[in-house]
């Protein structure tokens, strides 16, 4: 039952998405590059009840994405979206005109989306490289380089830039010089997803999931791992049934809970200081998810859209109309929760109920990137490498 203080926790008075996570929470997060083949065939799209339209407002072409093998996700700082395509062209742009305010080069490749803060923005590259250049021009501040590719964005706190490469070393580099201050390396299975963990970076430490199905908590003073748990066990005969990724991000809230999901695995909810399994259900997700209010929103492998109620993980609703259509994570806007998937098109879900109830297509060849989300408009980034700023249109209705 949809209860009237969860209803209000959601509506929130249209806050951005931020104000209902954790503090430095990211309102849109990175996972797994490009989609999973799972074996399900795509639902063909059926007539829907369109009771929320989505108003394109500007676009900008941002150049090739390699058919978006790379997670290049962009990122919001203010009023400005920062973009890079996969030859390291960045732009700057006005969110709510689209007007570039400026473009760059960094002269690498860049491989993983961005991450802004504190007048900076970082991004991992091809050849194992962080880079670290200013917000306002681009001009380059440090470089430095870490064991591997770098796919997952760099997260920061306020000494530090943490970043997983995709051989599963964790690097803590100063934020101010770029200079190492510790290292961990994990074990890697011989088969992985095309993706990798993205921490969940606070001053006092760091969450990190690997590929071999484990979390684990490191001291951000000096990469002491805190606690271990395996999130996933690798079962089967197969090296792609044994894969047990965890490539998305963890959420973590104020009071103190984790949630995490993983490929092959489990969505779980626990206990950020021990470790300690608060509940888990068994599910398969290699996506971020999202929390707001009491509702945790996840995306199954199987392109499954499940509301799971955070305290004790119960399926509140499971939306399965879009199953197979390899689905980007969710982000939330407005009321409604908005996904992605493989032939271009964005879907818009009423987040109480999960009725589908707003559709488009922007074009290009599909959206594997999980929209970015201000509380109130939508920013995509297509396959195509063309980032579009919509606005949501009540049809009708209630107005949630």
């Amino acid at each position: 039952m949809i209860t009237p203080a969860i209803r209000s926790t959601l509506s929130a008075g249209r806050r951005p998405l931020s104000a209902l996570l954790c503090a430095g929470a990211l309102v849109a997060l990175a996972g797994c590059s490009g989609n999973v083949q799972t074996g399900v065939q795509p639902r063909e799209l059926t007539t829907i009840d369109q009771r929320v339209t989505l108003d394109r407002q500007w676009s900008e072409g941002i150049g090739s994405l390699t058919r978006a093998r790379y997670p290049i996700t962009p990122a919001i700082d203010g009023d400005t979206l920062y973009a890079s395509d996969a030859a390291g062209n960045v732009q700057a742009i006005d969110r709510a005109s689209g007007e570039v305010l400026w473009r760059h080069n960094l002269d690498a490749d860049i491989s993983s989306g961005l991450t802004v803060g504190g007048g900076e923005v970082f991004a991992g590259t091809q050849n194992g490289e962080v880079i670290a250049f200013n917000a306002d021009s681009g001009d380059i501040d440090w470089r430095t380089r870490v064991a591997s590719v770098v796919l997952a964005p760099p997260q920061l706190n306020s000494a530090l830039v943490v970043v997983q490469s995709v051989d599963g070393t964790l690097t803590a580099l100063d934020r101010a010089s770029g200079e190492q201050r510790w290292l961990y390396n994990a074990s890697q299975p011989a088969l992985t997803l095309r993706g990798t963990g993205t921490p969940r970076t606070i001053d006092p430490v760091s969450f990190v999931g690997f590929a071999n199905g484990r979390l684990a908590a490191f001291d951000n003073r000096n990469g002491q791992q805190l606690w271990d748990m395996r999130v996933a066990i690798p079962q089967g005969r197969t090296e792609v049934e044994q894969m047990v990724d965890l490539d998305g991000q963890p959420v973590l809230t104020r009071d103190g809970r984790l949630f995490v999901t993983s490929y092959n695995g489990r969505v779980m909810a626990l206990d950020a200081r021990s470790g300690e399994t608060i509940w888990e259900r068994e599910e398969s997700s290699y996506l971020t998810p999202v929390l707001a209010g009491d509702y945790l929103f996840t995306v199954t492998a199987d392109s499954h859209i499940m509301a799971l109620d955070a305290s004790s993980g119960r399926v509140i609703w499971n939306q399965e109309d879009l199953e197979g259509r390899s689905l980007s994570a969710p982000a939330m806007v407005g009321n409604y929760l908005a996904v992605g998937d493989y032939q271009g098109y964005i879907h818009l879900l009423d987040a109480t109920s999960g009725e589908l109830v707003g559709r488009a297509h922007p074009g290009g060849d599909g959206i594997s990137i999980a929209p970015l989300s201000d509380g109130d408009s939508l920013y995509v980034l297509t396959n195509s490498g063309d980032v579009i700023a919509w606005n949501l249109r009540q049809q009708g209705g209630d107005g949630n």
